[in-house]
């Protein structure tokens, strides 16, 4: 495999101590979701329902949080955005602990929508150290790492809450989340390239860069994580049901190592391929993954197509969202990114489980992967009119009996 673009990359400077950093600061975000279900579970003795409306309050304001703290961005820097989010981090982890169920929600929707930014600067600050031509790794190996926060997260809060209480991995948590902004502060990465930079910074209205092609990438990763979200419960559903239930972490991990190999494929690869293409490819793979259900292994085997393409479509939005939206408005416009990815996992969760209860496990995988296909089809007719938009006229030849009068005359 041709590992030149990764090195092209990675020796572009900042490229390799902004990734580390991203590692690092995600872990304890993608740790929030299963430790706060933990404390409400066991510790202030609700269901899993009430855990879900947290989680739900959190998503709902990091939806709605995430353009604005991008547009913030924009036009005040990085540095006062972390100042922000980190204070405001920093009092809901160490108030929670002490909250009363009806506070909690509250505070959640205002933690999520004042959330430390990480995903979005990251991407956002990729763009700035990396030039256009070589972006496709640099966001596959960002997409990599995110799948590799998302294996360890979890499971250190797992460990944690067993080995000494929900209440106390809520405070590591938090402290985990500060400690993330103050090093990302300490870092403060590029949000604009030298080039961007220069001049005075200039509003651009959302009408000219707010394009339907925008719209349409949103929209596949939106349906993208959709698929990815209610394939995450419909996997536990149906090991549940096969009494196999135990393999659940190995199936998961079979499915997040295929991710990986993917993501490299991708960055590695020599060509690009359209997030719509990459979508569509995989709700199509997802839709059948539940017919290999009658035993773990091949369940996880089931999953590894699908799985090769779950970082490199949200590597391929990442990428075309920093190429179509200019560097003024970059942060708000990956905002908007993160905000669809949120939307997406958010609603494809608990549309999957409505789907298993009303008729069974194997659904899940079908209804969320047509979902996506239904997407790319409605996504189709702006990419191909874009298509024949980028194609340039062919050049006309003239008749053959004017070409020999021309001849001719000369």
């Amino acid at each position: 495999m041709n590992l030149k673009p990764y090195r092209e990359a990675l020796a572009l400077p900042g490229l390799r101590s902004l990734l580390l950093v991203a590692v690092l600061a995600r872990v304890p975000l993608t740790a929030t979701g299963i430790t706060l279900t933990f404390y409400v579970v066991q510790d202030l003795g609700r269901g899993y329902g009430a855990a879900g409306l947290v989680g739900a309050a959190i998503t709902v304001g990091a939806a709605i949080g995430g353009p604005l703290l991008g547009r913030l961005v924009d036009r005040r820097g990085l540095r006062p955005v972390l100042v922000l989010t980190g204070v405001a981090e920093a009092v809901f982890w160490s108030t929670a602990p002490l909250l009363s169920y009806p506070l909690l929600l509250p505070a959640a929707f205002v933690a999520g929508a004042l959330a430390l930014p990480i995903f979005s600067v990251i991407r956002q600050s990729i763009a700035a150290l990396v030039p256009p031509d070589r972006r496709r790794p640099a966001y596959a190996l960002d997409s990599m790492s995110v799948e590799l926060s998302f294996m360890v997260g979890p499971a250190l809060a797992t460990a944690a809450v067993a080995a000494i209480s929900a209440r106390t991995t809520l405070y590591l948590v938090g402290a985990g989340i500060v400690a993330a902004g103050i090093g990302l502060w300490l870092q403060n990465p590029p949000i604009r390239a030298a080039s961007e930079a220069v001049g005075p910074r200039v509003r651009v209205p959302r009408r000219e860069w707010l394009t339907p092609r925008l719209l349409a990438v949103l929209a596949v990763s939106t349906a993208g994580t959709l698929v990815l979200g209610g394939t995450d419960v419909a996997v536990i559903a149906v090991l549940r049901e096969s009494g196999e239930v135990g393999w659940t972490g190995a199936v998961l991990a079979m499915w997040a190592v295929a991710s990986l190999v993917g993501g490299f494929a991708y960055g590695a690869a020599s060509r690009s391929v359209s997030p719509l293409a990459l979508m569509a490819a995989l709700s199509l793979f997802t839709i059948p993954i539940g017919l290999g259900g009658s035993h773990w292994w091949l369940l996880g085997l089931a999953l590894i197509p699908a799985g090769l393409l779950c970082a490199p479509t949200i590597a391929a939005t990442s990428d075309a969202v920093s190429r179509l939206a200019p560097a003024a408005v970059r942060g708000e416009a990956m905002g908007l990114h993160g905000s669809a990815v949120t939307v997406g996992i958010a609603v494809g969760a608990p549309l999957a489980g409505a789907v298993i209860d009303a008729r069974a496990p194997w659904w899940g995988f079908a209804v969320t992967g047509a979902i996506g296909v239904l997407v790319a089809l409605v996504v189709l007719p702006i990419e191909l009119r874009r298509r024949r938009a980028a194609t340039p006229p062919a050049p006309s030849v003239p008749d053959a009996p004017d070409a020999e009068l021309a001849t001719a005359s000369a």
